[in-house]
């Protein structure tokens, strides 16, 4: 296993922070593999109770803004049965709380760092940057890789919800330590509501779940072995469910909708049901599909989201139903891998309401109305390996960076349609793409019409080996400059991540640069996250805090409870004041300079440059 200077420069080899040579790094990594968890310790497939995790209560509401408060953790959690797992999460827990929220009310999430300086494996140097998946949130709030906020330090991230009801998600995007990130815990679901959803006859409340689904690999002294077997990313060996391992939930003879969400760091899925009933797809990335499609098998690329629907009436009680993993292509499997979680048939249903799937679904053709004609113009983008990188039409991050962010590898204007052929000319690997801002429409692959269960909006695209996908989309919520890249996390991490500018705003005289606009803050300057209002008043838009289990503003229909689960999640919430630390960061490295930003304490530790990867 050979080291890159962009590993270097992620366990701070010439920082006071950097504890372990490269050497040991290395060794470590070995010899966690050596030590992994052997088949035998692990639970056995369906003998731990399904959960879904906690929905966060705001910290407040004014107006027509929720306030959120986040704090992302450290802590010791139990995911393979008697032994502790050190996890990064959103609040402590992996996944992280669900945000429940409704269209036109905006969110304002406050993101503390609160992680140890130096990852306690890989000893690199750590920061975060949220991005919430599927939102067209302005360039400041949306993310950006080289936006970073370091342990210590807070950023407030604002987010408009004015786009249709859709699953949503939010995780890291720390430049260069995305992949390490995420697969440490942070990742939660994001769900938006809108009336017109709302008042569909299709599932809903405690019929409505998450299934956020992740693989991971555990060493005998239960922590997490990461290894990104030489650039081509981190796989497991465990499929975790809402953070539990092959779960069984139990349901009522009635029918479910799941919002699956592939929160892997590089693998991919090919979802089916061993009875053979289909798997009714009814929303995806981008919100509600035009009509429904059942489909035998959904395939789910790392990010993408699918809203699926299982009628379990057609089971008989104490049936039950096994969903499994007929893994893609280009895939790490073990013997393990090859299912995800199990379904067992009660024989009581608490409510019929909301218990049909109606075959129109949904009337907003904004994205999926578009068609080739109403395009302006057609780009092309080589998704490839060259020059011992992962590169967008040779370019890389790293492009970016030296540009002070300027280079930009599109330029569509505001309100623009256009098309976008998305190339992978490899048979070694596929690349999910995700373009952010934009919802698209998937026109075809190789020629041929997509997938069945694509019909939807969508916002990652799953380019497969010698493949070649066109979208369609317009350039419409935001102006200002937006990353594309592979969301195989490791990819993207080493280098395939680029942006496009949507509009004219230059570097210099953007309200809105994705780094100036609104950089992260020493906790020592933190303020009240919920404004004071002079009165208190007690109707709607009050200054009050939120307590409920729906998320704030939703009115989510009144459908019985089902029949209760086991407890919600594994680890627990604890509310916590994150300690102020005093920073100390040296950093003697010419190739870790970022130019300080205006009133910010906290130092912005962006690597300016890397070297190539591997070889």
């Amino acid at each position: 296993m050979e080291l890159s200077r962009r590993e270097l420069l992620k366990i701070g080899l010439f920082s006071t922070a950097a504890l372990a040579l490269p050497a040991e790094r290395v060794a470590r990594t070995q010899l966690a593999i050596d030590n992994r968890l052997p088949q035998s310790a692990l639970p056995a497939p369906f003998t731990i109770p399904f959960a879904t995790p906690p929905v966060l209560a705001p910290a407040g509401r004014v107006g027509d803004t929720d306030y959120y408060n986040l704090v992302q953790q450290q802590r010791p959690v139990e995911i393979i049965p008697g032994l502790q797992t050190e996890i990064w999460g959103y609040n402590g827990i992996t996944p992280g709380p669900t945000v429940v929220t409704a269209k036109g009310r905006k969110v304002v999430m406050r993101q503390i760092c609160s992680l140890p300086d130096v990852h306690p494996q890989l000893r690199y140097n750590v920061w975060t940057s949220t991005h919430l998946h599927g939102s067209a949130s302005l360039p400041q709030y949306d993310g950006y890789a080289s936006d970073v906020t370091t342990p210590g330090s807070f950023k407030d991230y604002r987010y408009p919800n004015t786009q249709d009801a859709r699953t949503l998600w939010y995780h890291d995007h720390g430049v260069h330590i995305t992949a390490e990130n995420a697969y440490m815990g942070l990742a939660a679901q994001y769900i938006m509501h809108d009336p017109h959803e709302l008042l569909l006859p299709i599932p809903h409340g405690p019929y409505d779940l998450p299934l956020i689904l992740k693989d991971a690999m555990f060493a005998q002294d239960g922590q997490l072995v990461i290894d990104d077997n030489s650039e081509s990313g981190i796989f497991g060996d465990v499929i975790l469910v809402n953070g539990r391992p092959w779960p069984l939930m139990q349901v009522e003879p009635r029918k479910y909708r799941f919002r699956v969400l592939n929160a892997s760091v590089a693998r991919s899925y090919d979802l089916s049901l061993d009875s053979g009933e289909p798997l009714t797809v009814i929303g995806t990335d981008g919100g509600l599909m035009p009509h429904p499609v059942p489909c035998d098998h959904v395939r789910i690329g790392m990010a993408e989201r699918y809203e699926v629907v299982i009628d379990f009436s057609a089971y008989s009680p104490g049936q039950r139903v096994v969903m499994r993993n007929a893994s893609p292509d280009n895939n790490r499997d073990f013997d393990t891998t090859n299912v995800v979680m199990a379904f067992q048939v009660g024989d009581h249903v608490s409510s019929l309401a909301f218990n049909e799937i109606p075959e129109d679904l949904n009337p907003n053709m904004g994205t999926m109305g578009l068609t080739p004609a109403d395009a302006v113009r057609t780009r092309r983008l080589r998704f490839e390996r060259g020059n011992s990188q992962w590169q967008i039409n040779d370019s890389t991050w790293e492009d970016v960076v030296n540009s002070d962010y300027t280079f930009s590898i599109a330029n569509p204007g505001v309100n623009d349609v256009e098309i976008w052929e998305l190339e992978n000319r490899s048979g070694g690997w596929f690349h999910p793409v995700h373009i952010h801002l934009v919802d698209f429409k998937i026109l075809d692959r190789n020629g041929q019409p997509p997938e069945p269960y694509e019909q939807g909006p969508k916002d990652v695209a799953y380019v497969g080996e010698n493949e070649t996908v066109r979208v369609i989309m317009r350039f419409e919520h935001q102006q200002g400059r937006y990353m594309i890249h592979c969301h195989n996390l490791t990819h993207e991490d080493h280098d395939m991540m680029t942006q496009f500018q949507v509009g004219p705003v230059g570097r210099g005289d953007d309200p809105n640069d994705p780094i100036d606009g609104d950089p992260c803050k020493d906790l020592r300057d933190i303020t009240d996250l919920v404004p004071r209002l002079p009165e208190d008043n007690s109707g709607p838009g009050s200054n009050s805090s939120g307590s409920g289990s729906s998320g704030a503003g939703v009115s989510v229909p009144n459908v019985p409870a089902a029949a209760p689960q086991q407890p919600r999640v594994l680890g627990s919430i604890k509310k916590s004041v994150p300690k102020k630390k005093k920073r100390k960061i040296k950093v003697k490295a010419k190739k870790r300079k970022v130019k300080a930003k205006k009133k910010v304490k906290a130092k912005r530790r962006t690597p300016r440059r890397r070297s190539s990867g591997r070889r």
